[in-house]
């Protein structure tokens, strides 16, 4: 089966831009996949025709001499967009090959350890305590989630004191405990401290009330320093969706630097980079809690992913557009017209398998996606009083 094309589309889901590939081959069979977007987003499609060069006419069976000819070929290591492009490129090999053989892709990984994947839903605020309390009984009653992530900040930290950030959050926190007492948060910090004491007194205010983890406090580049703040702790620690590769991640497993990795499959390189990120932290006794901000088709990669890894702890879930109080079916509301048809949706708090459904176990509109539906996204730079920028 040899690889003839390579289509990749711009889109969106909800606010962000998407971008898609296709991977076609001789015998008509196709692939598809998702690369993260890093930005800036109009520079993949150029870049993923570059790397089609290196594919073209090969052997689309061969899934992991191909992924290491696209590492290999550059001079250095690929960073962000690089391996957002190798990614895509990745994913759409293992589906083609998959729906080839007339079976889901955790097939090919060995078989599903799990039967459904346990997800949680990313709320990126932190509203009053009655407000997310309304909002996670809604999707507990709609979808059976039981899990919910949040910022922990309830004041501005460039801006105010320290102690009224601490005192901020831990009184929100007596709060949403009393009114979610069933309820499951994990607190995503989302490397905006950079005093490492900070990052330790934030996540101690938060270890009382049991989180499920305590993400990213600090910047990632400094790998070691998570060890050190790691000791500090009493709360599970949570990072990993800004690093790029295995050797990244056993640093950070050396160190101790994380009590649960994340590494994201739009990030690394893909599935083969995955699986082996994931096999070192089983060594570590460390589980994996994916990173997956993305569209419903890196969801449905992720989850292929999660079913057959056997340290998998709970996976990131953003619900499609039009996909809320609506049954476990999507609406018919304008917003529903998305690139992926048959979006993967919870029940009871997990995403069920589609052993009868080859691939991805998804249908790409590809009609939808003749029409570029990009938009544009930045981060917001916080402005610190003194005129200095803050970490977004």
């Amino acid at each position: 089966m040899k690889i003839t094309g390579l289509r990749s589309y711009m889109s969106c889901d909800r606010d962000r831009p998407r971008v898609l590939v296709a991977l076609d081959t001789d015998e008509g069979v196709t692939g598809w996949g998702e690369c993260y977007n890093h930005g800036p987003d109009r520079a993949l499609p150029p870049l993923l025709d570059y790397l089609y060069l290196q594919l073209e006419g090969e052997d689309a069976t061969r899934i992991e001499r191909l992924i290491l000819k696209l590492l290999q070929q550059s001079r250095f290591p690929p960073g962000a967009l690089g391996l957002a492009a190798i990614s895509a490129i990745d994913h759409a090999l293992w589906d083609l090959n998959a729906k080839a053989l007339g079976v889901p892709v955790y097939r090919l990984l060995g078989g599903h350890v799990r039967d459904r994947v346990r997800v949680y839903l990313g709320v990126y605020s932190a509203p009053e305590a009655e407000d997310i309390r309304d909002f996670c009984a809604g999707k507990t009653e709609e979808f059976g989630l039981t899990a919910f992530k949040l910022s922990p900040y309830r004041v501005d930290i460039h801006a105010e004191p320290w102690g009224k950030v601490i005192r901020s959050t831990t009184e929100w926190m007596e709060k949403l405990t009393d009114l979610c007492p069933d309820t499951e948060f994990a607190f995503d910090a989302h490397a905006k401290i950079w005093e490492p004491w900070q990052a330790v007194d934030l996540g101690n205010a938060l270890a009382p009330f049991h989180p499920l983890f305590y993400e990213e406090p600090i910047r990632p580049e400094n790998i070691e320093a998570w060890g050190d703040l790691n000791a500090k702790l009493t709360v599970p620690l949570a990072t990993g969706e800004s690093l790029y590769n295995r050797w990244e991640f056993l640093r950070l497993l050396k160190s101790g630097g994380a009590d649960i990795v994340q590494p994201d499959i739009c990030v690394v390189g893909g599935l083969y980079e995955m699986r082996k990120i994931a096999a070192l932290a089983e060594a570590f006794y460390v589980p994996v809690a994916p990173h997956n901000p993305m569209g419903p088709l890196a969801t449905a990669v992720n989850l292929h992913f999660s079913a057959a890894c056997p340290n998998f702890k709970i996976l990131e879930y953003r619900l499609p557009m039009g996909a809320a109080y609506t049954g476990h079916g999507l609406s018919d509301s304008d917003e529903t017209a998305q690139y992926v048809k048959d979006p993967y949706l919870p029940v009871d708090g997990h995403l069920d398998l589609r052993p009868d459904r080859p691939g991805w176990g998804v249908e790409i509109d590809e009609e939808y996606l003749k029409t570029d539906r990009y938009v544009h996204w930045e981060r917001k730079v916080p402005t610190r009083p003194d005129g200095s920028y803050g970490f977004p």
